[in-house]
């Protein structure tokens, strides 16, 4: 029996393609702004949301190796393809994980020096997002751009 904990990670990779094609229009300019009472640009959020979303992920390996090297790693912004390949990659990872992982394992993070369950890890991994991706709409809106609706009713409408 699936506990429908999945179709939040499948959510979650929607928002994030979305996203990300929405972005794959924006001039440097508007990618790299910082308006006023904000501390990132658009394009420093995407790398946040995305090199943390490999960190999630990269306890797993039930879809494949992940890429290498990590986004966190990269000094530039590898551009919106290879973006695209890595959010498919880990939001692949983390709906396998919500299917076939044991959500009550412990494990040790940041070096072992933080304990918790993989339930914590895939909560942590929807709230980053959603909080992020709202960060960016945010960015748009300010520099008068419209963000691509990304709610629950949207995903429902492109999706069924």
């Amino acid at each position: 029996m699936t506990t429908g904990l999945s179709d939040f990670f499948k959510y979650n990779l929607w928002a994030n393609l979305r996203l990300l094609d929405a972005c794959a229009q924006l001039s440097d300019a508007q990618l790299d702004a910082t308006p006023l009472g904000t501390l990132s640009s658009v394009r420093e959020l995407l790398m946040h949301i995305f090199a943390s979303e490999e960190g999630y992920a990269q306890h797993w390996h039930f879809t494949g190796a992940s890429s290498s090297p990590r986004l966190k790693e990269l000094t530039m912004f590898p551009g919106f393809d290879e973006l695209r390949q890595r959010a498919e990659q880990s939001g692949k990872e983390l709906i396998a994980v919500a299917e076939q992982g044991d959500l009550n394992q412990i494990l040790h993070l940041d070096g072992g020096t933080y304990a918790a369950p993989v339930i914590v890890v895939l909560i942590q991994a929807i709230n980053h997002g959603i909080d992020h991706r709202s960060h960016i709409a945010t960015l748009l809106s300010q520099q008068g751009v419209e963000s691509p609706d990304l709610d629950g009713w949207s995903y429902n409408d492109a999706m069924y």
